[in-house]
């Protein structure tokens, strides 16, 4: 990589030795000069703010589709938590604000439509030709899918930024994404060399993965009373919700009025997620002053080390496994997603049998008899592959109903 020393460096004060310093980069894998008022992290987050993909996910959805109301969040909207909620920890803990910001806001870029039932229906089309991990597209479509430089395909992150993006990744693919960036990755390897020596990624990049799983625990509470399927009565059995609900109404006697119940809601998880963060901000200074970790290698080289405490852990994941049993595995959510799968199986194959009927960039692309770098698969399944991970809830269900004349999610359209 690429590191730009030699290059007058930003200012990083007040970073704790431990966090990752944008004028200690590792670079970009085609170098650039500084900017003149951005670090290179600030920079990689603009990047990701002015992308198509990340536009596209204003209409990727969670839990529920799109068409199933306006208010249920979003991929956009999910990422827009995850990065506030990571912002507010990563200031107490010293970390880089800016690399824990354009990580959130990129994480989810590889996502399907209709949610983990995309991803799911994908990975099946998929399984004989390489598979498919939606971390690795999020990071397909940093690196190779989005078109908008004329010297580079790709966004040209930093390393430390596309490191935070790649969360999961097989050996597989650890081993190709090493092979791939051979001729521009220095001594310490490529973004899948951590996941070939059993390491971790920056505190930054740890810090994101947790952050995504606390957005996540409360958006959905919100959502699924607000679709109806869950109740907050159910929730007050869960011990986690029970004892901020419980604090709510002590402090707000009001709110006990059925009138007050979306109050109560909002107020429950407000102190929720207020107490999940002081707990990992305390927690994770445990184990780094544990760990004694002094540096970036440092933290590498030691277990993971941004965490929940013990008991706090143990109540969030009572919290995920009652919206796993009682939201995600709903007769009704699983009906809607058992159609979304329908949908995007046919659509890839459909496009395998007939390219053309992707759009332009995607039909020429699928000409080529070579695949890519990144997986031993033939190059046109990638490519279908890619086309439908790209595509929103919306434009999915319309290119179904385009090439098969079947209306399966009709609100859609």
């Amino acid at each position: 990589m690429l590191s730009g020393l030699g290059v007058v460096a930003h200012p990083a004060s007040g970073l704790a030795p431990y966090a990752c310093d944008p004028a200690l980069t590792r670079g970009r894998r085609l170098f650039e000069s500084l900017a003149p008022t951005r670090t290179d992290f600030q920079r990689d987050r603009d990047r990701i703010v002015h992308s198509t993909a990340f536009r596209r996910l204003v209409y990727k959805t969670q839990v529920f589709l799109n068409h199933e109301g306006d208010l249920f969040r979003t991929r956009l909207t999910h990422s827009l938590e995850v990065a506030q909620l990571g912002r507010s920890i990563a200031r107490s803990l010293r970390l880089n604000e800016d690399l824990v910001e354009g990580i959130a806001l990129a994480h989810d870029l590889g996502h399907t439509p209709f949610g983990h039932a995309g991803q799911d229906a994908l990975q099946d089309c998929m399984a004989e030709y390489g598979g498919f991990e939606h971390n690795l597209q999020s990071l397909r479509v940093v690196d190779l899918l989005e078109e908008r430089y004329p010297l580079f395909d790709g966004l040209n992150l930093c390393f430390e930024t596309r490191e935070g993006i790649l969360k999961h990744c097989s050996r597989t693919n650890a081993n190709l994404l090493e092979a791939a960036e051979h001729a521009y990755a220095d001594a310490q390897g490529g973004v899948g060399r951590r996941f070939l020596l059993g390491q971790q990624p920056s505190l930054e990049a740890q810090l994101c993965n947790l952050a995504d799983e606390i957005a996540y625990n409360a958006h959905d509470i919100d959502d699924g009373i607000r679709s109806g399927l869950i109740s907050l009565e159910q929730l007050r059995e869960v011990p986690l919700f029970k004892l901020f609900c419980e604090r709510a109404l002590a402090e707000h006697v009001h709110l006990r009025q059925p009138a007050q119940a979306r109050r109560l809601m909002y107020e429950s998880i407000r102190l929720m997620l207020s107490e999940q963060v002081f707990d990992v901000i305390a927690a994770t200074r445990q184990a780094i002053e544990h760990a004694k970790v002094q540096s970036v290698e440092d933290v590498r080289r030691s277990a993971a080390l941004v965490m929940f405490s013990d008991d706090m852990q143990q109540r969030s994941a009572q919290l995920k496994h009652f919206l796993f049993t009682q939201l995600y595995r709903h007769p009704q959510v699983v009906n809607t997603m058992a159609q979304a799968k329908q949908v995007v199986r046919e659509l890839f194959d459909i496009y395998c049998a007939s390219p053309h009927e992707m759009q332009a960039g995607f039909a020429l692309r699928s000409q080529a008899t070579q695949s890519s770098t990144w997986d031993a698969g033939p190059a046109l399944q990638r490519i279908v592959a890619d086309y439908i991970a790209g595509m929103t809830d919306r434009f999915a269900t319309r290119e179904h109903i385009r090439l098969t004349g079947q209306k399966l999610i009709t609100e859609g359209v």
